[in-house]
């Protein structure tokens, strides 16, 4: 009961944050004077000269997403440079060699596309320099990238006719200026005084007991791992990321951080709403979201306190942490499957087979459960447009969304769109399930070892970035396939979403009749959860059938893997 209490409390001040937080973020889009401006606004200015950019020019879906991947290619080439030559680069007290080329391919992919997934430790294989001008700097400008496409995809839904989509170079820069640079300055504050690491300073060498030496690795860690949380990024500083006590020292920093995962996504839906002049629209998602994201939940939180009665066991402490204990872990799990943010406080591959399938389901289904900063939004208006369409087949009349008609178009680039997640993850899976080079990463034996891949897979293609511990991610065919997919969960969503909005942005809105469907109410969020539910259990359930139901069945015949 205490447990659930907390969630609550939990759930909670998540909502009041984000609608607080929504107030900001729809005035900064709209280049609205804020408490920040006398700040930050001169900054923005000078970066605008500096660039040559005109923020005021709006621009179509095609220049739009074009800027998104020259962009998004910039940053790839310069962060693969920096963690190849780190060896000769300088802030490298502890003299870290360069990375192997599929390592850094691997690294620079999965930090570009805010997945952050790691196959590499980052204490022992990054230098200060590859932390902080490397992957510190693609945590914010990868998810401003994010929050650029969201709010671009929200004008196509809501704006006027032919107003455009905005401007991509204005849109980032103010979401990293306005929005994640000052939450990570505050959260990073509150984790120092909480004892996480934040110094220039080299590694501590300590002499144990039996007289062995002891390497103690630190670095600016505090700073890293706001954003980390912030922008859904999820990459740790250390190897063991937010279960390292140097991460994640006290239940208040992992509140806070649990709470900095879905703060930002959760203000999207209150940002809909607003710029929708209907909040009611942004009610509806989120609820859509919320009741997604507590059953999810609930269900992680009764398989890990339930236990394995195989072992005749209470709670599943296995894999966890003493200091937050099965509650906090089953919440930290819903939460950053749930994101695409990927940081972990427990071991996954030691959490029950039912909580494991609630993990990979948060993630097959794009991780629109709130999501990535701007993308969860933008995942979930990919099933709104589905949703109206199947809604419009059902009542016999054109589907229309916010007074414009949903069509061929339209619904043609959402299932393209939606088609990625199961090609990435159905068929790079069953291609690592065959060939000997990728099976040498698998731990485990019987389901739970399909469940290893069918998990890695899904973080890849999901941009989320955890994984089942027991998987062997280094290797380099893994390192070479999972940063593939990597791109194709992020651009192949991005690029058609881009696409619709600019479709959409081009119609003229009809008005509304006695006869429109109504998107705000309980009819319509149920609709957005059974055709999120219904569309998922088509695409994944026999391939989950095999992975973590029939485990969680075998579990309960008396037989555990």
């Amino acid at each position: 009961m205490h447990d659930l209490l907390g969630y609550f409390l939990f759930c909670a001040v998540l909502t009041a944050g984000g609608w607080a937080l929504a107030g900001l973020m729809t005035r900064v889009y709209a280049a609205e004077r804020t408490p920040l401006s006398p700040v930050f606004g001169p900054l923005e200015r000078g970066f605008y000269r500096l660039a040559g950019i005109r923020a005021d020019v709006s621009q179509g879906w095609k220049a739009y997403a074009l800027a998104v991947l020259v962009f998004n290619l910039t940053g790839f080439v310069a962060l693969y440079a920096i963690l190849r030559l780190q060896g000769a680069l300088p802030m490298n007290p502890d003299r870290i060699a360069g990375m192997p080329a599929d390592l850094a391919f691997n690294t620079a992919i999965s930090f570009v596309t805010n997945t952050n997934w790691q196959a590499s430790s980052g204490e022992a294989q990054l230098s200060y320099l590859a932390q902080m001008a490397g992957l510190t700097v693609q945590n914010f400008v990868s998810a401003a990238t994010g929050m650029a496409v969201g709010i671009a995809v929200i004008r196509g839904f809501t704006g006027e006719r032919g107003a455009g989509l905005g401007n991509f170079w204005a849109d980032m820069t103010r979401s990293v200026l306005y929005v994640l640079l000052p939450l990570s300055v505050v959260v990073a504050l509150v984790l120092a005084v909480q004892g996480v690491p934040q110094t220039l300073l080299g590694a501590v060498h300590a002499t144990t007991v039996e007289g062995a030496d002891q390497v103690i690795a630190r670095g600016p860690a505090a700073a890293q791992i706001a954003i980390k949380q912030l922008g859904t990024n999820g990459g740790g500083f250390f190897g063991v990321n937010s279960a390292h006590p140097f991460e994640n020292p006290t239940v208040l920093s992992n509140m806070v951080q649990c709470l900095s995962i879905l703060l930002i996504p959760v203000a999207f839906c209150f940002v809909f709403g607003r710029m929708a002049q209907d909040r009611r629209q942004g009610w509806a998602i989120f609820a859509a979201m919320g009741a997604m994201f507590v059953l999810g939940l609930v269900v992680i939180w009764w398989g890990e306190t339930g236990g394995n009665a195989a072992l005749g066991l209470g709670t599943n402490m296995e894999g966890k942490e003493q200091r937050f204990g099965a509650g906090l872990s089953a919440l930290w799990a819903a939460a950053t499957t749930a994101a695409s943010n990927g940081s972990v406080n427990a071991m996954h591959d030691s959490f029950m087979p039912l909580s494991g399938l609630v993990e990979m389901v948060n993630m097959m289904i794009g991780e629109v459960v709130f999501g990535g900063v701007g993308a969860g939004l933008y995942g979930m208006l990919l099933y709104v447009v589905l949703a109206v369409f199947l809604a419009g087949l059902m009542v016999g009349r054109t589907p229309e969304y916010l007074g414009r008609k949903i069509e061929a178009r339209e619904v043609t680039l959402a299932m393209l769109a939606f088609l990625s997640m199961p090609l990435g993850i159905l068929a790079g899976g069953a291609i690592s399930a065959t060939v000997p080079a990728a099976l040498a990463s698998v731990q485990e034996a019987g389901p739970h070892g399909l469940s290893e891949i069918l998990y890695a897979y899904s973080s890849a293609v999901g941009n989320n970035g955890s994984a089942f511990g027991g998987f062997g991610a280094a290797t380099p065919w893994q390192t070479t396939a999972l940063g593939l997919l990597m791109l194709l969960g992020r651009y192949a969503i991005i690029v058609p979403m881009l696409a619709i909005a600019g479709s959409l942005a081009a119609k003229k809105r009809a008005a509304v009749t006695s006869g429109t469907f109504p998107t705000h109410g309980p009819l319509f969020v149920t609709l957005l959860i059974l055709t999120v539910a219904i569309l998922g259990a088509l695409t994944f359930f026999p391939v989950l059938a095999l992975g973590p139901i029939a485990e969680q069945t075998a579990l309960a015949a008396g037989q555990s893997f």
